[in-house]
């Protein structure tokens, strides 16, 4: 090898080394960042909360343990019903929650997590990263000093727990039901008392009978919180949530004040969990059913004309809250329209093999 050959190549592999042991520095050189995370859940519910724990631990983990985030059961450091307005004035720099909790301010939080006879998971995410979904919901967050960023997603969940059965909608009138979101709207629509109880007072509130039945997620988390303890006939589906995403509520601020690095880091660390925790519940939720039902819990589909009933009354509702809500019916009618065309096109492949396959396992 001649001596100028040699000294090309020795230059290129210090340059290497250089940069292989230059990373650390790289890493090194971001700054400490210490934030404080109020969640919406109780730690109890490990799938729900640890969604922001998950994320968390990955944001660490990506940056050599300068960006940490604490996560604080709901109730810890606000309760659950105010993480919202301590994330936008700076109390907590980002609540992991279901945005649809805050409906109370505004209907149109609902689009953050579900609406009643809405997008399962899949077409969500399809609606908000490639339908205009994400930027149509932070624009209406933007004036309020926040952001929301997907990081979670319970799937298709069960209508709930009753101590009496439904068999028509005059089943639903007088109705004390734990519910959130504008599914509490449509059933009180239908004559129904709906009530926003956190996660860890559903079961004493149930079991007391000041509530005659309770929605949460699906059969894992409910089986941890007791339910089938305290109520008989678990009905399905929970129309209201065909696909609840959560995400982070995120202090504008305190997010223009990480590195680029840091943001990008966040947001990997959230599509991550995202993906982790509806995979947590496809695998969790099978064996939790069949412990119900051995349990004695009776499993009941709602009534096709209750369902028809309860479709209508969420069309009317959505005309309603949209001719006086200009951000309602901006999203409304971007969702719809993704939805429909999402739908026709499920049709044709998704459904009908995921049908087939049913059936055969079945047999």
């Amino acid at each position: 090898m001649e001596r100028r050959d040699f000294l090309k190549k020795a230059s290129v592999g210090a340059g290497t080394g250089a940069a292989i042991l230059g990373a650390p520095a790289i890493v090194s050189a971001q700054p400490t960042v210490r934030w404080r995370c109020s969640s919406g859940f109780p730690k109890s519910l490990d799938t729900l909360f640890g969604g922001a724990e998950d994320a968390a631990k990955r944001i660490s983990e990506a940056t050599g343990g300068r960006f940490q985030i604490t996560v604080a059961a709901a109730g810890e450091i606000v309760p659950m019903p105010q993480a919202a307005d301590a994330v936008a004035s700076g109390t907590v720099e980002c609540s992991h929650t279901a945005a649809f909790y805050y409906v109370g301010k505004d209907p149109a939080w609902a689009f953050g997590t579900a609406v009643p006879f809405g997008m399962n998971f899949r077409q969500h995410n399809a609606w908000w990263k490639m339908g205009g979904g994400e930027k149509l919901f932070n624009d209406f967050l933007k004036p309020q000093g926040m952001q929301y960023i997907l990081a979670g997603n319970t799937g298709a969940q069960m209508g709930g727990w009753f101590r009496k059965e439904i068999n028509s909608m005059e089943d639903v009138k007088g109705l004390k039901m734990r519910i959130a979101g504008l599914g509490g709207r449509v059933w009180q629509a239908a004559g129904a008392v709906p009530q926003q109880i956190p996660g860890g007072d559903i079961y004493p509130s149930l079991e007391k009978g000041t509530i005659d039945a309770a929605e949460w997620v699906g059969p894992y988390d409910d089986e941890r919180l007791g339910f089938n303890k305290v109520a008989r006939f678990y009905y399905y589906p929970g129309f209201w949530e065909g696909g609840a995403a959560l995400g982070w509520l995120v202090n504008d601020k305190a997010w223009n004040a990480l590195t680029p690095e840091y943001r990008a880091i966040f947001t990997s660390a959230s599509l991550e969990a995202n993906a982790v925790m509806m995979a947590k519940y496809d695998a969790r939720n099978p064996p939790a059913l069949r412990r119900l039902i051995a349990g004695g819990t009776q499993i009941k589909p709602f009534p096709r004309p209750v369902l028809e009933a309860f479709y209508k009354v969420a069309q009317t509702m959505y005309q309603e809250i949209g001719s006086t809500n200009a951000n309602f019916k901006r999203m409304h009618d971007n969702y719809s329209a993704f939805q429909k065309e999402s739908a026709s096109w499920m049709r044709v492949t998704e459904n009908t093999f995921d049908d087939f396959m049913a059936a055969m396992l079945r047999s």
